[in-house]
């Protein structure tokens, strides 16, 4: 069952997926500014997490997400469920028993720590905590430094 914090995060992230695409002049990437689902990222594509303090990563690839800290460098991997809104990608699940919601938006990210960019912005909400980063895909990468 879904706690009031994640169906309240859950909410918001449908609105700001959806207000992010309110207007005619609204042009998101893989998008037409309509109400088609976001198409950037293929269900088939492999998407990859960065994120800094408190460090932290992932793959999400075919149903499953392998969440990776310092503390499990090989990660756990568990089954998430995809959405696609208007304006990015959510993915849903638990994690060590506490639910879990990743919010893939296209916009210009820097880890903080690297010379890279990447093209989208991860937004995580694991129980009661917020953790913020970037993401890429196979098909669109980071530029910059390696």
């Amino acid at each position: 069952m879904r706690t009031p914090t994640a169906i309240n995060l859950a909410l918001a992230l449908s609105l700001a997926l959806a207000a992010c695409n309110s207007g005619p002049e609204a042009d998101l990437p893989g998008n037409a500014a309509d109400d088609q689902p976001f198409a950037a990222i293929g269900e088939d594509e492999t998407i990859r997490l960065v994120g800094t303090e408190p460090f932290w990563g992932g793959d999400i690839a075919h149903g499953m997400l392998t969440w990776s800290t310092p503390e499990n460098i090989d990660g756990e991997r568990v089954p998430v469920t995809r959405f696609a809104g208007r304006g990015g990608l959510s993915f849903s699940g638990e994690l060590d028993m506490r639910l879990f919601d990743i919010a893939i938006t296209p916009a210009s990210c820097s880890d903080g720590m690297s010379d890279r960019t990447y093209p989208y912005v991860a937004t995580v909400q694991l129980g009661d905590q917020q953790l913020h980063g970037c993401a890429w895909s196979e098909n669109e990468g980071y530029s910059g430094g390696e």
